[in-house]
């Protein structure tokens, strides 16, 4: 180890990753690196599908959780929103939440109207049969006719 630190040419592969990536930045901007993070979450979407985020976003969320407790969910939940407040207004959240209600109620009224449809076919009298085919019918009995009389 202390032969590492002597011979100055060399460099962990960590310190080399890290001065690779201040280069790039340096000559390409972040901008460059917002591309290719879209890029490569795009193929991974589509290669492992929408499932694979959710089980590792999951999987992340309880390791946090674990690690720094509930509370901590709390207060990045509270700065987030003060900072949405902040740079959106304080009638925001109050917009949303009109608009939201909105919805909901239409989704309500929406299905309200669906199930009334649903009660009213299945209480409706079925239609009539239609007629059955002619081999199907019963045989029908000749009129019955009685010979005239001649007198």
């Amino acid at each position: 180890m202390q032969q590492d630190k002597d011979n100055k040419g060399s460099m962990t592969v960590a310190e080399a990753g890290r001065k690779g990536g201040e280069t790039v930045r340096n000559e390409r901007g972040r901008e460059f690196y917002e591309t290719i993070g879209r890029k490569g979450g795009a193929t991974v979407k589509a290669e492992r599908g929408r499932s694979f985020y959710e089980e590792i976003g999951r999987k992340g969320g309880e390791t946090v959780k674990a690690e720094r407790g509930a509370k901590f969910y709390e207060e990045i939940g509270k700065k987030g929103g003060d900072r949405v407040k902040a740079t959106r207004g304080p009638n925001f959240y109050e917009e949303i939440g009109r608009k939201g209600g909105q919805k909901v109620k239409k989704l309500i009224e929406e299905g309200k109207r669906a199930a009334r449809a649903l009660q009213e076919a299945q209480a409706a009298p079925a239609a009539p049969a239609a007629p059955a085919a002619e081999e199907e019918r019963a045989p029908v009995a000749p009129e019955e006719t009685t010979p005239e009389r001649t007198e």
